[in-house]
């Protein structure tokens, strides 16, 4: 036995309004699509749900007898395909991701916010930690989502790569806040908040001021960009840091300035290799990469294959 959505839509529909030239009104159908359509559903489930007699039409009690089990029926088909639409939507579902601390505090929550705002019925799940147990998580399918930073320590997953160019973050009222851009030579002598365990940004910065022949000091180190913005927001020192957190709109104090040569922080975007995301965290994903594109340096990024 075979039933079709369409023929209980218009069996409820004469039930509720009685009689078939409403129903088919209600449906915008014509009267004798309705007659052939209750025709084909009597047909279906092999005896009558209405009498018909010389004008004389009414529902049969087996009519009355399916009624609520009919329009429970649609209710359900309504429900799945609704259901349907928000899976492929994106519009709900879970999304696990997880992050180093460079990324947790000045960048994802604001699109966090965001996508939430399109996606109420979405779950989201946000963990920090060091870039290898993320990178192990997404591995091992426990995560959806993961950033880190490179090189990518675990094989068999997809990254892609994003070449951030860092920024010179000082107070408003810094001495070098004149200035459109900044140099090695300008930091001779200052505070340089370092980034705790030879990070790649302080190797890159060593380099160049060993070339310019510069010393800075170096008392304060941080495990995080955004602490070291908060370091330079505080006093008088200075950091070198990733855009995410430099260029972050805060209202503390803190202004950046390019600095040149350029100092890079590359990142990896990864997800399983062995596994495609669902729709909802596939929104996410494409929503992180495109605020990430404005603040890279684009010949240094793109896509690799564990």
């Amino acid at each position: 036995m075979h039933i079709k959505q369409r023929h209980l839509e218009v069996f409820d529909a004469v039930i509720a309004s009685g009689s078939i030239s409403r129903a088919a009104a209600q449906l915008n159908l014509s009267q004798p699509a309705v007659s052939i359509a209750l025709a084909n559903l009597e047909e279906s489930i092999g005896f009558k749900l209405f009498q018909r007699d010389r004008g004389f039409f009414a529902p049969t009690r087996e009519a009355f007898l399916l009624q609520d089990e009919m329009a429970q029926g649609l209710l359900a088909l309504s429900r799945v395909s609704q259901r349907i639409s928000e899976i492929r939507a994106g519009s709900t579902g879970s999304i696990r991701i997880a992050t180093n601390g460079a990324m947790a505090v000045h960048f994802l929550p604001p699109l966090i916010a965001a996508y939430q705002r399109d996606h109420s019925d979405v779950n989201i799940d946000i963990l920090v930690r060091s870039s290898r147990q993320v990178a192990d998580w997404v591995s091992s399918r426990q995560i959806d989502i993961g950033l880190i930073d490179t090189p990518v320590p675990v094989a068999g997953l997809n990254a892609k790569l994003f070449n951030l160019t860092c920024v010179c973050v000082m107070h408003q009222n810094d001495p070098l806040a004149v200035k459109q851009t900044i140099t090695p030579a300008d930091l001779a002598g200052r505070s340089v908040v370092a980034i705790t365990g030879q990070h790649m940004v302080d190797r890159q910065l060593d380099s160049l001021l060993a070339a310019a022949d510069v010393t800075v000091e170096r008392h304060i180190s941080s495990y995080f960009f955004a602490i070291a913005r908060n370091i330079a927001a505080a006093g008088n020192a200075l950091a070198i840091i990733d855009p995410t957190n430099g260029k972050a709109n805060l209202s503390d104090g803190v202004i950046w300035r390019p600095f040149v040569p350029r100092i890079h922080h590359e990142l990896a975007i990864i997800t399983p290799s062995d596994q495609p995301l669902g729709q909802a965290a596939a929104g996410l994903y494409d929503l992180i990469t495109q605020s990430l594109m404005p603040l890279t340096d684009a010949s240094n990024s793109g896509d690799a294959h564990g």
